[in-house]
């Protein structure tokens, strides 16, 4: 049996067999069966209606080819998630340029995405043409509906858990646009954060994962917390993508509740066969598996 790397390299080397290759970056997986995919909708719902605010979440199951959104119809402010982002347009511009990243240039991604620093971000956000800049590489990679904050708020940047998924797909996928190298350099970062910030996603892996995640009391929202998680993650064998979104919580301890919770309740439900068991899914010419709006 064919083996590919799942590109988890710091901490954790992991194979798994290779799912049938895409045949481009911009092919999306389809959606689950519709029986399995509302019982998802259904337990995200209950769960989600006893607690503060609102979430999103969105997968993509490489190893299955499936995808799956929930309740995303309205972005939310990404953080400090847009960091990831920001190194991918960082990553992509250095190769246009036929370079490597300079040491200073690492020096500021490494503290960006292990610690979260701020001014760290600030720095690569200015590099990369700040809010321009963003939202232009974003479009060429075909991720369009990703809305940079005003001015040099990198934080305030808008987004959908499936915007996230892309994004961490174009960086991650061997079939993308980031070199080997910088895939390597950039999943070493993410699954090498500060133990306080190794929460979110990774709640639902049994292997390896890479994340990134983001939170702040947002005066937008009187001082409620917004608390976001995106990450590359094994589960059960399955590689996968997963983004959970939220807003307005009390505090930040339970925006991270709600967030590993959403994370949960997904990659379990995704990866246990036989309810989200495919045959050769047809792929779905608009690009996109269904959504559960709320």
């Amino acid at each position: 049996m064919r083996v590919r790397e799942i590109s988890l390299i710091a901490a954790l080397l992991v194979t798994v067999p290779a799912p049938p290759a895409r045949a481009a970056v911009e092919r999306e997986a389809a959606g689950p069966p519709p029986d399995a995919e509302r019982r998802l909708d259904r337990s995200l719902t209950r769960y989600l209606h006893r607690r503060p605010g609102r979430a999103a979440v969105a997968v993509l199951d490489r190893t299955t080819s499936t995808g799956y959104a929930y309740r995303e119809r309205v972005p939310f402010l990404l953080a400090s998630v847009a960091k990831v982002d920001i190194l991918l347009a960082l990553l992509l511009r250095a190769q246009r340029e036929h370079r490597r990243l300079s040491d200073d240039e690492r020096k500021l991604a490494a503290r960006m995405i292990r610690f979260s620093d701020n001014d760290c971000a600030h720095e690569l956000y200015l590099a990369i043409g700040g809010r321009a800049g963003l939202a232009r590489e974003l479009r060429r990679l075909g991720v369009r509906n990703i809305v940079p904050g005003p001015g040099l708020y990198w934080g305030a940047t808008r987004s959908r858990p499936s915007d996230q998924v892309k994004v961490l797909d174009r960086l991650t996928a061997a079939t993308g646009p980031v070199s080997a190298a910088n895939r390597r350099y950039a999943l070493r970062l993410m699954s090498s954060v500060t133990r306080r910030q190794a929460w979110g996603v990774s709640a639902a892996a049994d292997g390896g994962w890479a994340l990134k995640n983001g939170w702040l009391p947002a005066r937008v929202h009187g001082g409620l917390w917004t608390v976001n998680s995106v990450g590359l993650l094994v589960a059960d064998g399955h590689e996968l993508l997963v983004a959970v979104l939220s807003e307005r919580s009390p505090t930040r301890k339970a925006g991270i509740a709600t967030v590993e919770r959403v994370a949960r309740l997904t990659v379990r439900a995704i990866t246990r066969p036989p309810a989200w068991r495919h045959e050769a899914p047809p792929h779905r010419p608009d690009g996109h598996a269904r959504r559960a709006e709320g």
